[in-house]
């Protein structure tokens, strides 16, 4: 096993026969244990996603790609990492107030378009985009750098992800679960509707009175969780040749800042409730174990403690030097300019 310190920071930050990636591979267990049943998200036209291999196991996302980094990122709104990142927050409405942090498409969302900074953020991404120069966006919204971005709707200019992780369920079984809807009283005796209008109306989900809670409403064979088999695993991998291809006019600052970054995400203690019926923790019983991964494919033991990384990323921001704060606010007029481009 070897220790990440700073010269194995230096080496997966800047050295171009460095390690390709550091793995983080984490079993983890829900609370009620392990052969309890935990809810998957659900998507439209799909329900939930499971996969099926040609050897028959079923695999199913517990959380995707996207939801890991939209969990990860808001990590630097805590008090003990926020002076690692530029505090960027956009007010809006009746005096309300949104972290950049939590916009979905990080520099290249719209609600970022409508404000003050959509210059800045247009010029950081056409600096990108003709230069690869990626300062202006460290300077603006490094965790754009750190789990990726595409300006979509303009440049589009593209950064990959730098830290990728993903949380799945192997060898499940989904169940079903039904349900009955029954009212407190009979509001048809109350006269509020006939004994006709009930009757008609009665059992279907999708008539006036069921939608409006006044009579029995049954539902059935709606998704009832799954049971796993096998085990929940959260992988994590931090691309080291993505973050090698940064650049900047001080590009070797640059990518240990981002390093810091992405590191300081992926060993954050973060909670695991991923949604009602899902809430897991790691499993006491069998360590994470993060690898460095070298060119030829062998592999290393790492040890990666989250205080010491914590040190190395605040050192690492006070040599690059965090974008200063700003406070902006919502344009309604250029979100309506925006929303009539093609």
């Amino acid at each position: 096993m070897i220790t990440f310190d700073t010269n194995l920071m230096e080496r997966c930050a800047n050295d171009p026969t460095g390690p390709v990636a550091l793995t983080l591979r984490q079993k983890l267990l829900p609370v009620e244990g392990s052969d309890a049943v935990v809810f998957p998200p659900t998507y439209a036209d799909v329900g939930y996603n499971i996969d099926v291999l040609s050897d028959g196991t079923r695999v199913a996302t517990l959380d995707s790609v996207g939801s890991q980094s939209n969990r990860l990122e808001p990590v630097f709104e805590l008090e003990a990492y926020s002076d690692l990142v530029p505090d960027i927050n956009i007010k809006y409405g009746n005096g309300k107030s949104l972290s950049i942090l939590k916009a979905g498409h990080r520099l290249g969302d719209a609600l970022v378009r409508s404000t003050e900074l959509k210059d800045d953020v247009h010029d950081a991404f056409t600096a990108l985009q003709e230069t690869g120069d990626c300062e202006h966006i460290a300077k603006l919204a490094p965790t754009s750098l750190v789990f990726g971005v595409w300006d979509s709707r303009d440049t589009q200019a593209k950064v990959p992800r730098i830290v990728h992780a993903v949380v799945r369920a192997w060898n499940v079984d989904p169940l079903e679960r039904s349900a009955q809807y029954t009212p407190p009283v009979d509001y048809a005796k109350l006269d509020v509707f006939s004994e006709q209008e009930k009757a008609k109306q009665e059992g279907k989900a999708k008539s006036q009175l069921a939608q409006r809670g006044f009579v029995h409403v049954p539902a059935t064979k709606e998704h009832g969780g799954i049971v796993v088999h096998g085990e929940i695993r959260r992988n994590l991998t931090v691309n080291l040749i993505a973050l090698r291809r940064l650049k900047s006019s001080s590009a070797d600052s640059l990518r240990r800042y981002i390093l810091g970054l992405a590191l300081v995400a992926a060993t954050a203690r973060t909670d695991g409730f991923l949604r009602q019926g899902c809430l897991i923790t790691p499993d006491p019983d069998v360590p994470a174990k993060w690898e460095s991964v070298e060119r030829d494919g062998t592999r290393e033991t790492v040890n990666l403690d989250p205080d010491s990384v914590l040190a190395m990323a605040r050192e690492a921001a006070r040599e690059f030097g965090v974008g200063p704060a700003r406070t902006v606010k919502f344009d309604k007029k250029l979100a309506q300019d925006d929303a009539k481009k093609k």
